[in-house]
């Protein structure tokens, strides 16, 4: 039977998403479903591992009923996935030990203050990352630490280890592969990103065995074989969602940058063969997908559309997240409100875990959608602080931004986003990149396109933001935010 199509499993931080795409990236279904995340401390978080398997293979199996397609005529699987997040289950049956670890969860953060002064060179040299809660490795540690039993079954071999994608990749082909793709493995500060393999130093730091960890292949390749409603289906696509992102955005070449506004927000450049130096930035170095990886340029914000998930479920200053924007048009500005969501710490370039929210600038006359528009703000002004410092790092001015991730439908937001930069925005017309991404890496490995240049051709812009303001504007306005940054990180 022919092959038409291509499913790219889409898992995120707050849902579960799967989209069909035929060859000339038509959408041709997609299905989508939320799921809960916990917060049982304050600054933890957590995600039962089982509810984002249901929700994934439940969205996968309505999209095929939805589009009315013969699973048959699919020809590959490809899989992106919220990053860093944590899990561990037992290796005979399957069962989680424990809740997922989510990637903003901050309960390791005296560990990694410990790390940095012993461990905090040796660990940007060889992963390319900082020693940060952030990451997977202080995560697994903290479940081998305190989880009954854990560390002892670990050694003994009866419990796996494995980002989002491990664990969806080892549920999909029925326990016969466990494995990860060189991105995801870049993400856990367990992987030397030179040497391409698990770092058997950081292992023993952090007493992780061995054998816990997946095999790490390529994004663009085999990991075994899905079953859909009875058809086998290659899995041939794997990357973690800012890279599946810059991948999806045609970023192929070094010096591409594009911008992805989920719950978080995450810049990314292709810098080729060769790994930057970023030890004095604050940005990070990760490996891009690809049938061989290329180096990354990477700077993370927590906290971008999750700002808007806030207003909608503790503030209930709106019913639905895409309301933000039109309260948001109600005033010409913020008013002078700043708001910094620091929620779980703050990211690139400032790296503090112990930084915590706070709204500055309110007058008597701030009314509801002075906030909510600050709060599209400050997604902004957080990109617009990594960008700046990769600028730096450049040696020059970023002239265009490609972005993607559902909050550039909004376009308070893209065209703050375009005064801040002084650059241009570019919106794809396909602005769900990571799942598009995920579906090129897929669809390449088995020929379903007949390479780069055919994926160049068929994806095209859709939107294009310009300056509106002076730099002298954009220049005070972030001068603004750096003042309201230094006050949020005095209060702790």
């Amino acid at each position: 039977m022919t092959k038409k199509y291509v499913v790219a499993l889409d898992q995120g931080t707050t849902s579960s998403r799967c989209i069909i795409f035929d060859q000339d990236l038509n959408i041709m279904s997609v299905a989508q479903k939320e799921f809960q995340i916990f917060y049982p401390q304050p600054g933890w978080v957590e995600q039962r591992p089982l509810d984002i398997w249901v929700s994934q293979y439940g969205v996968l199996t309505e999209a095929v009923l939805s589009a009315g397609i013969d699973p048959e005529e699919i020809a590959a699987i490809g899989i992106t996935n919220q990053r860093e997040t944590t899990l561990v289950w037992d290796k005979a049956t399957g069962e989680p030990i424990c809740n997922a670890i989510v990637w903003q969860c901050r309960r390791t953060a005296d560990l990694c203050k410990k790390l940095e002064e012993t461990e905090g060179d040796y660990i940007r040299t060889h992963t390319g990352l900082l020693a940060d809660p952030y990451f997977s490795a202080t995560k697994l540690h903290w479940i081998l630490e305190n989880v009954e039993g854990a560390r002892t079954r670990a050694r003994r071999g009866e419990l796996l280890f494995g980002t989002v994608d491990t664990y969806l990749i080892w549920k999909l082909t029925g326990g016969k592969v466990h494995a990860t793709d060189y991105t995801n493995a870049s993400r856990t500060m367990l992987y030397d990103i030179h040497a391409r393999c698990w770092d058997r130093h950081l292992l023993e730091v952090l007493d992780i065995p061995v054998c816990m960890l997946p095999e790490v292949r390529p994004s663009s390749g085999d990991f075994g074989y899905a079953d859909i409603l009875g058809a086998e289906v290659p899995i041939t696509g794997v990357a973690g969602d800012q890279q599946a992102a810059l991948f999806g955005q045609c970023g192929f070449s070094a010096g591409t940058l594009k911008s992805t506004y989920g719950t978080g927000c995450f810049a990314l450049m292709n810098m080729g063969e060769t790994p930057p130096d970023a030890k004095e930035s604050g940005l990070l170095v990760t490996l891009g997908a690809g049938k061989e990886p290329c180096y990354c340029l990477e700077g993370s914000v927590f906290i971008g559309g999750a700002v808007v998930q806030w207003l909608r479920d503790e503030l209930k200053l709106i019913n639905e997240s895409a309301d933000s924007s039109y309260f948001a048009a109600k005033v010409p500005d913020s008013g002078g409100v700043i708001v910094v969501p620091a929620f779980t710490g703050l990211g690139a370039p400032y790296w503090d875990s112990e930084a915590r929210g706070a709204v500055f600038g309110m007058t008597r006359g701030t009314n509801r959608n002075h906030l909510i528009r600050a709060c599209l703000e400050s997604i902004a002004y957080q990109t617009a602080d990594v960008l700046k410092v990769m600028e730096d790092s450049l040696g020059k001015p970023i002239e265009t931004l490609r972005v993607d991730g559902g909050a550039t439908a909004n376009p308070i937001l893209m065209q703050f986003q375009a005064d801040l930069l002084q650059a241009e925005v570019l919106r794809p017309m396909i602005s769900e990149t990571t799942a598009l991404g995920a579906a090129f890496l897929a669809g390449l490995a088995v020929g379903f396109w007949s390479g780069e240049e055919e994926l160049m051709e068929k994806n095209t812009i859709g939107n294009c933001y310009a300056p509106t303001c002076d730099a002298k504007t954009a220049q005070t306005r972030m001068a603004q935010w750096k003042t309201a940054v230094a006050a949020t990180r005095m209060f702790k």
